[in-house]
């Protein structure tokens, strides 16, 4: 039985954030629609990747991902030169195990946004045994970034205004009127 991929069912549907709607500017009535379109200057039209960046913690994701990298990166290079690893478990599995549920909550976080509190408080438990299995969480640097990104990631609300828009209109709030 061949299923339709084009559903629109709740489990298989892609996250998107909510975005109000643009407000249309009416064209005035005494100017031809023509003579508005060539006036008004084009809006900035954002890449296809800024899109799918600004609906997800990304941020959070990709700094769970690259700590998650850089702790079995420290593991495997240490591992075949210094000889400085710190075994924990059946042979230092658990060393690297926990960078790899890392990268994969920091994968998950940036593909499924829907569930990145669950991901990033389990990414935040793997960074946390890291500091104990694989060499003082990548010599601090991987448990720092992945702390961060844990805590960035379960802080992302997707229906927030964008800084940008915030920021530009609380400078004009503070500016006098003049």
């Amino acid at each position: 039985m061949a299923s339709d991929s084009t559903s629109d069912s709740p489990h298989t549907a892609p996250y998107t954030a909510p975005h109000p709607a643009p407000a249309a500017a009416e064209p005035s009535a005494a100017a031809p629609p023509d003579a508005d379109a060539a006036a008004a200057p084009a809006p900035r039209r954002r890449s296809r990747f800024a899109v799918w960046r600004g609906n997800r913690p990304f941020m959070g994701g990709l700094l769970l991902t690259l700590a998650g990298v850089e702790i079995m990166l420290t593991m495997k290079v240490l591992e075949s030169s210094l000889q400085v690893i710190l075994k924990a478990g059946a042979l230092g599995i658990a060393g690297y195990l926990l960078p790899g549920v890392m990268t994969l909550c920091g994968v998950l976080i940036l593909f499924n946004p829907a569930q990145r509190i669950f991901y990033s408080i389990i990414g935040l438990l793997a960074t946390l045994g890291s500091w104990v299995t694989s060499n003082l969480g990548g010599f601090v640097v991987g448990l720092i970034l992945g702390l961060l990104g844990s805590t960035l990631a379960f802080g992302w609300m997707p229906d927030q205004e964008p800084r940008r828009k915030l920021l530009r209109r609380r400078g004009r709030a503070a500016t006098p009127a003049g």
